[in-house]
């Protein structure tokens, strides 16, 4: 899939993308049913987050240069602070993985027993806040404000709703489950994967509130908006965290007795 430059052609692959991922999740609920394997649920896990890596994060621009304009140019300015940012992400990124592998080394091949249509369903949403992240900056990559502050206001709609699903319910359903009260290692697992990848979605909620009052003040231009990139790159992160999050937590292994 080429990188086109035209709104609408943009706009087309960002729904394209989703629906990949849209269709890799569906995929990823059913084999855990049917076919518990572990080993394809981590190819698909590392199908979507390649393509939310890929295509969301717009890991293709570290390559792109300053087409000659010097250190003080804002191309320049931008591809440093895209490498420093995405080294900033790595770094977080892990913590996250210290989270991944403390879940397996301590529970091995048992889960939490845990909501599995409310997993899926705050996944879904959590895929669709980054659609509309997506289409919030490709909007203002092309001029379009409107767009951008509609689909960022959406994005933040989306990313609450997401929090409150995994705060306001499930950490209620799971109090209310003998597994994670009596065994102090699978809730301690479960709270702290749940609760750092939280206030990720925390952090992100106020990022993406700052672009978008920026934004209503026209600080960024379809010339100069890293604010609104940098913004998406760490919302799409914080997806792709989830993306290994949910079958750690809902799907691989049997519920721990």
């Amino acid at each position: 899939m080429e990188h086109t430059l035209d709104k609408k052609s943009a706009l087309n692959q960002g729904v394209t993308i989703f629906i990949y991922l849209a269709v890799l999740t569906v995929l990823e609920y059913g084999l855990a049913i049917a076919l518990p394997n572990v080993i394809l649920l981590a190819v698909v896990a590392l199908i979507k987050a390649g393509l939310v890596a890929y295509y969301y994060m717009h890991i293709y621009k570290l390559n792109q240069d300053d087409h000659g304009e010097g250190h003080e140019s804002y191309n320049f300015k931008t591809g440093t602070n895209r490498i420093g940012f995405w080294l900033f992400l790595l770094s977080d990124s892990f913590v996250f993985a210290g989270l991944l592998v403390s879940r397996f080394n301590l529970l091995g091949m048992e889960r939490p027993h845990l909501n599995q249509l409310l997993g899926l369903i705050v996944t879904a949403v959590l895929l669709l806040s980054s659609f509309f992240m997506t289409r919030a900056e490709t909007s203002m990559a092309h001029g379009d404000t409107k767009g951008f502050l509609n689909g960022i206001m959406i994005t933040m709609i989306l990313g609450l709703g997401f929090v409150l699903g995994v705060v306001g319910v499930e950490w209620q359903l799971a109090k209310l489950e003998d597994v994670i009260v009596n065994k102090d290692v699978i809730g301690g697992i479960f709270y702290m994967m749940t609760g750092m990848h939280a206030f990720h979605v925390l952090t992100g909620l106020i990022f993406l509130f700052i672009v978008w009052k920026n934004g209503r003040k026209g600080y960024y231009t379809a010339e100069q908006h890293w604010g609104v990139e940098a913004a998406a790159v760490y919302w799409h992160f914080v997806d792709l965290v989830w993306i290994f999050f949910y079958p750690a937590l809902y799907l691989i292994g049997t519920i721990a007795k």
